[in-house]
């Protein structure tokens, strides 16, 4: 099983879960080209993907569904109000409905050898939710997108063999920035996205000795730093009420604009 983010940050999302049968993207928020180029680093190409699961539909998360659809005719999973979101936009173009098909939050579904299970999310969209997809008794999560977490965000991300985890914002960064009021209120707010101290906290409740990687993503490019995320969610792991170490896991953090390193989960 494979686990790649070919990009991530608050300008555009696509991560790539797949078997040696079965290849999936988790949103396609790049465009075509940039899609495609980065299928191509992992020596595939987009006649190869049987699916894209879309978790919201946000620009930075759809922006290159549209010309994926329409061109090589990819299943579109996600659930009931992402889909009549997406396709009442006037921004995709024409889009078959006939591709699209719909997921339930903590309801399993089944392509080819992998097995889907989305979870529920607490963002400002139409019915956002994050992915767990499994591969006999591996498990990758990807959850991005979510103001805060609580205990079933917990449960549901227990046991993963990797993840990747939203560290969206450095509160400082964000309170002292550019962005209008009513946009930091919204960041901040309960619906909007993880700061890197809240995307540590939550690692800290999650971490289990079988965690191989974390990915750290959508990261703002206003608002945060790669090394500021990395090093934020890491002090949060080595202090927190936990009995880890950070050094104890392979932390990453997913570039913007260039596929990231494919973890590989024998």
């Amino acid at each position: 099983m494979r686990l790649c983010s070919i990009a991530s940050g608050s300008s555009g999302n696509c991560i790539y879960v797949g078997s040696e049968a079965t290849h999936l993207l988790v949103d396609a928020g790049i465009s075509g080209k940039r899609t495609e180029s980065g299928l191509r680093e992992l020596g595939l190409t987009a006649r190869d993907i049987d699916g894209i699961l879309v978790t919201h539909e946000h620009a930075d998360h759809i922006n290159g569904l549209g010309v994926l659809v329409r061109k090589y005719g990819i299943p579109v999973y996600a659930t009931a109000g992402t889909i009549r979101a997406i396709l009442s936009s006037s921004g995709l173009g024409d889009l078959d409905p006939g591709l699209f098909h719909e997921v339930w939050e903590d309801r399993k579904l089944a392509l080819k050898d992998l097995i889907i299970n989305p979870m529920h999310i607490s963002h400002d969209a139409a019915q956002p939710v994050g992915y767990r997809i499994s591969y006999g008794d591996k498990r990758v999560a990807v959850c991005t997108d979510l103001g805060v977490y609580n205990d079933y965000t917990v449960e549901c991300l227990k046991g993963m063999d990797a993840l990747l985890l939203e560290a969206n914002h450095d509160v400082n960064m964000l309170q002292v920035g550019p962005y209008p009021y009513y946009l930091k209120q919204r960041i901040l707010g309960e619906k909007g996205h993880l700061s890197n101290e809240n995307s540590g906290r939550l690692l800290c409740r999650i971490l289990h000795d079988g965690l191989k990687t974390v990915i750290l993503g959508h990261l703002s490019r206003e608002n945060n730093l790669p090394e500021l995320a990395y090093e934020s969610v890491r002090m949060e792991i080595t202090m927190g009420d936990n009995p880890y170490q950070a050094g104890d896991f392979d932390i990453r953090v997913a570039k913007r604009s260039e596929i990231s390193p494919v973890v590989h989960i024998a």
